[in-house]
């Protein structure tokens, strides 16, 4: 066996599987492409059986290399099989800090269907609820149109005094609705769409409701504050199950179960941070939204100001990697 033929052969693959691993565990899953994925893969069954060789001819090439190449293989098992799940609270940190950004922009295909599907039944919602009573009849519960045309007033004020019931009940039903949107996923997709067609549907036919009485200035400054988190938070949701079904029917170069596993963690990620949004949001529309002592400008402000910084934070960049460890092999 010629050594330094050999490692001068070797050394760019392991070099490659060092700056893939770095970037995995510094970023995450989602910062890597599919090809990327194939190739960390492929690279990992290379340098296992680089491993094996070396140790078969430790002799020759060093008890230094081989402890390198087992450095090396220890990472790559670490995480091809077991995982992304947080072990600290420095990993948590990591992951709400550079990952969930990250695996919002590489998702943002499925994010930004979710939100048409939404935004579609809004406007369908609005348009057929103020020109057709029977259609507001169909898709409003019946409570909701006598108070708003009978009594001229919204029906939010049945949260004052039960601020921290009403806010509970509020987080328990927006996480049902995110984790059947999740699970829809495996309905093909179908019950995903449904439901945030049919959810869009609902809130355009309110707001037609609302404005055909003269109510939509209080009654949007209610939905503001909370709703710069909440629906955002149901289209991640909504997105999470479209990867679902992207993976059942669209595999692409995966296999289908390979894919849906790629997708499935992407989904289950994209609930990390669905469910603390909603948290927040419920405790918003509990306690804030209803609130007669805050005027309805502050509350546009305040929904313009939530939906301006969850923007910011989806787009941040994460830090970059240090050059010394992505680009130098060891």
């Amino acid at each position: 066996m010629n050594v330094k033929r050999w490692i001068a052969r070797r050394e760019p693959n392991w070099t490659r599987l060092e700056a893939l691993l770095t970037q995995l565990e510094r970023r995450g899953l989602p910062s890597l492409s599919t090809s990327e994925i194939k190739e960390l893969a492929s690279l990992y069954r290379s340098v296992c059986a680089d491993l094996a060789r070396a140790r078969t001819h430790q002799s020759q090439v060093g008890l230094t290399l081989v402890q390198v190449l087992q450095r090396l293989t220890s990472r790559g098992y670490s995480q091809i099989y077991q995982g992304l799940r947080p072990q600290n609270w420095r990993s948590i940190v990591t992951f709400y800090r550079d990952r969930f950004p990250v695996l919002i922009q590489n998702t943002r295909g499925s994010l930004a269907l979710a939100t048409g599907l939404f935004a579609l039944g809004g406007v369908m919602g609005w348009w057929f609820a103020w020109r057709d009573p029977v259609f507001l009849a169909l898709v409003v519960p019946e409570p909701l149109i006598h108070t708003v045309q009978e009594k001229g007033e919204l029906w939010m004020g049945s949260i004052l005094g039960t601020e921290p019931v009403a806010s509970s009940s509020i987080m328990i039903n927006n996480l049902s609705v995110s984790f059947r949107a999740v699970a829809g996923g495996m309905t093909l997709g179908i019950f995903t769409i449904f439901l945030l067609f049919f959810n869009g549907l609902l809130i355009g036919a309110v707001g037609a409701l609302v404005g055909q009485n003269n109510l939509a200035i209080p009654f949007w400054a209610f939905v503001a504050p909370h709703g710069a988190l909440e629906l955002p938070a149901i289209f991640m949701a909504g997105a999470a199950g479209l990867l679902i079904a992207r993976g059942l029917l669209f595999p692409g170069q995966f296999r289908r179960r390979d894919a849906l596993k790629y997708y499935g963690l992407q989904a289950v990620q994209l609930m990390y941070g669905v469910i603390p949004l909603l948290v927040v949001a419920g405790g918003i529309e509990g306690f804030f939204s209803p609130s007669p002592l805050i005027a309805d400008p502050l509350k546009y402000l305040a929904g313009l100001l939530l939906l301006t910084a969850l923007g910011a934070y989806c787009s941040r960049q994460p830090r970059p990697l240090p050059s010394s460890k992505a680009d130098v092999w060891p």
